[in-house]
């Protein structure tokens, strides 16, 4: 067996392979390109066969690791903190020391190492969609702070008009009343001929709200004011209304690539997953069976289950933190919606508050309830029933 330490960057990488004693019989840098790649496989491949070579690498996505894993290569990916960990007491540094460290960890613990495995396409598929729509959420989310801050300073009346900064529908309305001045001048029929045009649903209602305010004395602030915050306005709503877009046609793709898949009725079965949510779950979880070995790896992967601490006499349980992010926030949000559909969940919550555990902990220790009965669910491919749930649970309880 043959061990491959690389250390990646963005233009090159450099490469250390050890033999089965830990002496060095390869050392390497090549360029991040199609050529620099194909130099790599064949210079490994002439040292041994590609299955009999462990390639070890601070990373699980991009370029470098799908051309070796295409190539027959095991990748055996690692936290980027090990390299510091196992780093000498004079903190030396260089590309070549980190990839050597790399290579003699793999040689040294790759029973204890976790070997990379691509997901089908369709899995492969949602993980990165659902990922990069979380992403743009969150960009969204960002912007609609930073609108609602420039609102309140100069044009509070449209923050009292609709509920939600970033529906279509709001952003026209910004985009053609940019100021108070421009609405006063439009009044309630230049409002109602846009509502109309929009084609908004009830417009009564909104037009009933306006002609409140507008009876009353709007706040505002001096024309210098609003003319420049309107321009900081207006480019706001110039990104948040393209990006909106995106968001919702990524909600196609998405749902398209979850009913393809056959595991699909198990996550839409459960209680407060519907919509993207349950393509979320999908995307972490996986459909490969073999991937864990219990409920308490997939625990320990979505950052569920918590870490004991002991010190001396103290004692604790502490949050997760070496976990898959997405796959914990995911879980966490998953746990909390469905307080508001299953009874037993708000009881187990409510339950857990009562004892002085704080919000976050009470959604951690009910996602981890969640995590048994959704692999239990994932296992034996059925969809989640409370019927069965409480009955078990019954049975658990009467032999306790």
């Amino acid at each position: 067996m043959h061990f491959a330490g690389i250390d990646w960057a963005d233009d090159h990488h450099d490469i250390v392979v050890l033999d089965a004693n830990g002496e060095v019989v390869k050392q390497l840098r090549i360029e991040q390109s199609g050529v620099g790649l194909d130099k790599l496989c064949a210079e490994l491949k002439r040292i041994a066969d590609p299955a009999d070579i462990a390639c070890i690498i601070e990373t699980r996505h991009g370029i470098l690791v799908n051309h070796l894993y295409e190539e027959g290569f095991k990748v055996y990916p690692v936290n980027p903190k090990t390299v510091d960990r196992h780093r000498s007491p004079a903190r030396a540094k260089t590309d070549k020391i980190d990839a050597a460290i790399l290579a003699r960890h793999g040689r040294n613990e790759l029973p204890h190492l976790r070997r990379l495995e691509q997901d089908n396409p369709i899995i492969q598929g949602l993980k990165l969609l659902t990922r990069d729509q979380v992403a743009l959420i969150q960009q969204q989310t960002r912007l609609v702070n930073q609108l609602t801050a420039c609102l309140k300073e100069y044009y509070p009346v449209a923050l009292d008009i609709f509920c939600k900064l970033n529906q279509p529908t709001t952003l026209a309305f910004l985009q053609a009343f940019p100021t108070p001045d421009h609405l006063t001048l439009a009044g309630l029929a230049g409002v109602e001929t846009f509502l109309r045009q929009r084609r908004y649903p009830r417009p009564e209602q909104l037009l009933d709200k306006l002609r409140l305010l507008l009876q009353q004395r709007m706040l505002h602030s001096n024309s210098v004011v609003a003319w420049a915050k309107s321009r900081l306005m207006l480019a706001l709503v110039a990104q948040l209304a393209p990006l909106g877009d995106a968001i919702r046609a990524y909600d196609k793709d998405i749902e398209d690539l979850f009913r393809r898949h056959s595991d699909s009725k198990l996550f839409q079965s459960l209680p407060g997953a519907g919509g993207r949510l349950a393509s979320r779950l999908l995307a972490e979880w996986g459909d490969n069976r073999t991937r864990y070995e219990s409920h308490e790896s997939v625990a320990a992967l979505a950052g569920t289950s918590a870490v004991p601490y002991q010190s001396g006499r103290i004692r604790r349980a502490r949050k997760r933190y070496a976990c898959v992010k997405s796959f914990r926030a995911a879980m966490y949000q998953f746990a909390w919606l469905s307080t508001q559909q299953e009874p037993w969940a708000k009881e187990y919550y409510d339950r857990k508050r009562s004892e002085g555990k704080s919000h976050s902990v009470a959604v951690r220790s009910l996602s981890n309830q969640w995590v048994r009965i959704m692999y239990r669910m994932w296992i034996e491919r059925e969809p989640y029933s409370r019927e069965k749930y409480m009955a078990a649970r019954a049975r658990h309880a009467l032999a306790a």
